[in-house]
């Protein structure tokens, strides 16, 4: 007769195949060692290979344990949508929401979205996560994440998405640089020096192959920056060139913008969520609340 496997099991499995110590398992879960090995043997059983192999004075994944191991998560967020899911019946809208938000639209759409929502839900709780694209999508995908406001490059099939809003990107420097004294042209540009995300960033690669598609040598870096709340500030100091989303031309009298079509660079940005994953009506709240945000915000339209 066949054994179905007990979701407590494949918890404890979880655990100290994380860990990879039966003893510390033991610790997190207050479980003890005899319960949690009798629980990895059932599982064992049900799968007919052994899940662990000894590794010094732990313990680590066999092949099997590994494969187990990818299901037990998946099965895992599947109880915690079934959960979360009968909790907010009875609770209503109480809990959590986990959003992945780029920069541009943490700073300038969320704050006023979360006011919006917490209007309307004073007791929601929102955990955001503020990066690129590209490191978010993943937690997105392992269930870390219930939202991911961002650029509409997300291409999976697992997700689905929601246009939001177009964001512009151009060319900023101080008021009294000495390239708004010339036409405004990419070997104008050329010729200074600039303050700019890494390679990698897709607002930097979108200029360096700009330039390089008109026979022009990619702009000349001389500070680097990672973050790019700090490149308005670092721009009127510094007397350099950057590349950086309009919005944080608005209210700052120190920058203006180089006006040119060629180094305007347009981007959709996107609600993306897990297509088959349970959204509680907190984190459809949250959608509708960005959704109304942006569309009553007319500089977004410009």
């Amino acid at each position: 007769m066949a054994i179905g496997i007990d979701l407590r099991d494949l918890r404890y499995f979880e655990a100290i195949a994380e860990l990879e110590h039966l003893g510390k398992a033991s610790e997190r879960l207050h479980r003890t060692q005899p319960a949690l090995t009798s629980a990895v043997r059932r599982l064992e059983e049900v799968c007919g290979a052994p899940l662990f192999r000894k590794n010094g004075r732990g313990i680590q994944l066999s092949p099997a344990g590994h494969v187990l191991l990818k299901w037990a998560r998946r099965m895992r967020l599947d109880a915690e949508d079934a959960e979360n899911e009968i909790r907010d019946v009875v609770r209503g809208l109480q809990g959590e929401i986990r959003i992945g938000i780029v920069p541009t639209a943490a700073q300038y759409i969320l704050p006023a979205a979360a006011q919006r929502l917490l209007k309307e839900a004073p007791d929601l709780k929102i955990k955001t996560r503020v990066g690129l694209v590209s490191t978010m999508a993943p937690l997105l995908r392992d269930g870390e994440l219930d939202l991911l406001v961002g650029t509409e490059t997300v291409n999976d099939a697992e997700f689905a998405s929601h246009f939001l809003v177009e964001d512009q990107i151009i060319v900023a420097a101080g008021r009294t640089h000495e390239i708004f004294s010339q036409p405004a042209s990419l070997r104008n540009l050329a010729k200074f020096r600039w303050i700019l995300q890494p390679p990698g960033a897709p607002t930097r690669d979108w200029l360096d192959r700009t330039f390089n598609a008109s026979g022009l040598p990619t702009p000349e870096v001389q500070i680097e920056a990672s973050m790019l709340l700090i490149l308005p500030a670092l721009i009127a100091t510094t007397g350099l060139l950057s590349f950086i989303p309009r919005h944080h031309l608005q209210g700052n009298a120190e920058l203006r913008e180089v006006v040119l079509e060629e180094t305007t660079m347009r981007r959709r940005l996107a609600i993306a969520y897990a297509k088959d994953r349970y959204m509680s009506p907190a984190v459809m709240r949250l959608m509708d609340a960005l959704e109304q945000t942006t569309k009553g915000d007319t500089a977004w339209a410009e």
